[in-house]
């Protein structure tokens, strides 16, 4: 699976303006957490078996660009978990997850 990095605040505008003619997915990652990293190789794994061709899928390291989560929280009005996975199409949420509720499914 080839991830799109999600660094800067600015992106994220960006991706809620994309989300009106594509599907994005964020994933909210904790790099030092086990649960975080167990819930991401489960969900990279299933969406390697999946017909993904119309989403995009970005992945957002929360020590590194906590302030981008922050951001996301407030935008998009989103409690911040971790790990996350946030859906935007049409410029809005239609579904967030977190922990073992992370699924590839549920971002279709």
């Amino acid at each position: 699976m080839d991830w799109n990095v999600l660094d800067s605040i600015s992106q994220v505008d960006t991706l809620i303006e994309k989300s009106k003619s594509n599907k994005i997915v964020i994933f909210k990652n904790s790099t030092t957490c086990g649960i975080s990293r167990m819930v991401l190789k489960n969900f990279q794994r299933e969406v390697d078996s999946m017909d993904t061709n119309d989403i995009e899928f970005y992945l957002l390291d929360l020590l590194s660009y906590r302030s981008v989560s922050s951001y996301i929280a407030e935008k998009l009005d989103v409690r911040h978990e971790s790990p996350q996975m946030i859906v935007i199409q049409d410029g809005k949420v239609i579904h967030h997850d977190s922990h073992s509720r992370i699924t590839a499914s549920s971002a279709l």
